[in-house]
């Protein structure tokens, strides 16, 4: 039976209230309220075949095939702002902060990084560019600790805004979970699709576009392939685009990721994620040969584009419902069912008429999501250049390494960090290491070709200092240790 206009309300009023005395603006709540009418009037935010056709290579640019563009980007660099979606934790690698502070190559983390590629990039082009972070209510404070200590990133541009906060929903009755174990609990963050409400209320979108800077390049903090790139920015501003994503080929490794699409009903580009796609359809989901882009989550916004539709639509952006359910304590599997409200950045593309894509290499999607990823990097595989970008070291003639990490010994931060305390084994001749098992590795390691280590052990096993392990040499490329 369909809600009332009465009922909804009714059914509305404890989230209206419980987020009025956590000092949320009225734009925040009306927009949750969107989403929440939406939920109690059965929407899923789903798109099936029907609504959606794929993407052909001939429809979007190609950032490897385009004209160059780059002196159009460099001239326009006084009007751009770097901006970092700073809202996650590390908690699946086992760090209770920020993700943006895990240390990730030369005893820097993302964010020293990050600071010292603008600050790098400030000093070649003579200019001010804003380096802005979208932190989350769990990452805030430690990421304000970690950025009082640079020096020199502060304009008068703030360096960072705050994403809002939104209650859970208890999927059995539709009211606000409550879980006094911990009241933090009873909230989460709204997907990165709150960055442009986020933008616009924290004051931070008119500061910039009165500083005269109406083009921001957003992108997460754990990607070290997200960099400022002049050729795009060219692009971007010679074709006075609203909105533009930044998007790369699938592999089978991202078939259960986002893809690009296109809407039937309106021919705009659209993003499907995992969770707007029907059960019975995923394996057309998953069909990298029909949907064979996904987003790389680097999006560039025009912010006067950004600003004019806020003025039109109620300064609110809705964007498509991702309807996430959840435990309310997502340590506890007990604790009660819940429906996290989200939305993706990237599905802004489907807002703005105008808005496109453009195919970029995967050098320009290098996140961190969990150990294996970390251990390449720490590895002579990458390195370090003048300017702060971490690349594959020039010196490697393979792909990146296939790592494959026990995850019972390797999953969490200090497991990794303790079983090579004396430094990660040169890699750059290594095509894939997978490590089964406790093993634990001395200074001067070489791994060369596709090695496998198997320890069927009960005890730690340790790789003598000096040890060159090289595939060729093994059986099958496998080491076995028993006890």
């Amino acid at each position: 039976m369909p809600y009332t206009a009465r009922a909804i309300n009714e059914k509305f009023e404890p989230f209206e209230k419980k987020m009025a005395r956590a000092g949320l603006p009225s734009i925040v709540i009306d927009t949750f309220r969107y989403y929440y009418e939406a939920l109690l009037k059965g929407e899923t935010g789903l798109l099936t075949q029907n609504d959606i056709g794929s993407i052909e290579p001939a429809e979007i640019s190609d950032l490897e095939r385009m004209d160059d563009l780059s002196d159009l980007g460099r001239s326009m660099l006084h009007k751009a702002a770097i901006i970092k979606l700073n809202g996650g934790l590390g908690t699946s690698m086992g760090l209770e902060r920020a993700k943006s502070l895990l240390e990730i190559k030369e005893g820097m983390n993302f964010l020293d990084i990050t600071v010292k590629q603008v600050l790098r990039y400030r000093e070649k082009h003579a200019n001010k560019m804003p380096l802005i972070l979208m932190n989350s209510f769990r990452t805030d404070e430690d990421t304000e600790k970690a950025l009082a200590g640079h020096k020199g990133i502060k304009t008068d541009i703030p360096c960072s805004f705050l994403q809002f906060k939104v209650p859970k929903i208890l999927q059995e009755s539709m009211a606000p979970a409550e879980w006094p174990q911990d009241r933090t609990l009873e909230w989460n963050p709204p997907g990165h699709g709150d960055i442009y409400i986020a933008l616009w209320t924290s004051g931070i979108l008119t500061k910039l576009i009165d500083a005269g800077i109406i083009y921001a390049f957003i992108s997460n903090s754990d990607n070290l392939g997200a960099v400022m790139d002049t050729q795009i920015l060219g692009l971007f501003a010679k074709n006075n685009l609203p909105f533009l994503m930044e998007v790369a080929d699938r592999t089978r490794m991202d078939k259960k990721g986002g893809h690009l699409a296109r809407l039937r009903e309106n021919g705009r580009l659209v993003l499907r994620e995992s969770a707007q796609c029907p059960d019975e359809e995923a394996g057309q989901f998953q069909d990298i040969n029909l949907y064979r882009y996904f987003n790389t989550n680097n999006i560039w916004i025009n912010l006067l584009a950004l600003k004019e539709h806020l003025r039109a639509n109620n300064n609110m952006i809705l964007l498509p419902l991702i309807r996430n359910p959840k435990t309310c304590d997502p340590r506890d599997k007990s604790s009660p069912p819940v429906y996290q409200v989200e939305t993706a950045m990237g599905a802004a593309i489907s807002v703005f008429d105008g808005a496109d894509a453009i195919r970029v290499p995967r050098t320009r999607f290098r996140p961190v999501k969990q150990c294996n990823d970390l251990l390449a990097l720490w590895s002579d595989c990458f390195v370090r250049t003048d300017d702060y970008n971490v690349i594959k070291n020039p010196k490697r003639t393979l792909p990146a390494p296939l790592i494959r990490l026990d995850s019972e010994y390797y999953k969490m931060i200090d497991q990794l960090k303790e079983r090579f305390a004396q430094g990660v084994p040169s890699l750059i001749a290594c095509e894939s290491l997978d490590i089964k098992g406790d093993v634990k590795f001395e200074a001067g390691v070489v791994i060369r070709g596709k090695v496998k280590i198997v320890n069927r052990g009960k005890k730690q096993y340790t790789v003598p200092q000096g040890t060159v392990i090289d595939g060729a040499d093994l059986e099958g490329g496998r080491m076995t240790i028993d006890d």
